[in-house]
């Protein structure tokens, strides 16, 4: 747990996709997360996250559904959502916090 508070406590946004291996949506989110990490470049972090190896912190952050993505700014949760969504919005959403 110590070392996801040094993740997300960042002065750039920091955002993070808990996936499965096994899951669809969380592997069809791959290319998606790709792409964002690619256009965001060194504004943001993008950083993946198996539940599956780490079900202490899921259970922490009460992840249910999967992928479930978070952008954390500076040590703080400023957005959450589960389920797929499209690069560009996602792209759009960590700008904002830029």
């Amino acid at each position: 747990m110590s070392k996801f508070g040094e993740l997300i406590d960042a002065q750039v946004p920091v955002l993070i996709d808990f996936f499965t291996e096994w899951n669809e949506p969380s592997v069809a989110m791959n290319e998606v997360i790709r792409h964002v990490a690619a256009a965001l470049g060194d504004k943001a972090r993008v950083i993946k996250i198996d539940v599956d190896k780490n079900q202490e912190l899921a259970e922490a952050l009460r992840i249910k559904g999967l992928p479930t993505l978070m952008i954390y700014k500076e040590g703080q949760m400023v957005w959450r959502q589960s389920g797929e969504l499209d690069a560009n919005t996602l792209i759009s959403l960590v700008q904002e916090q830029v």
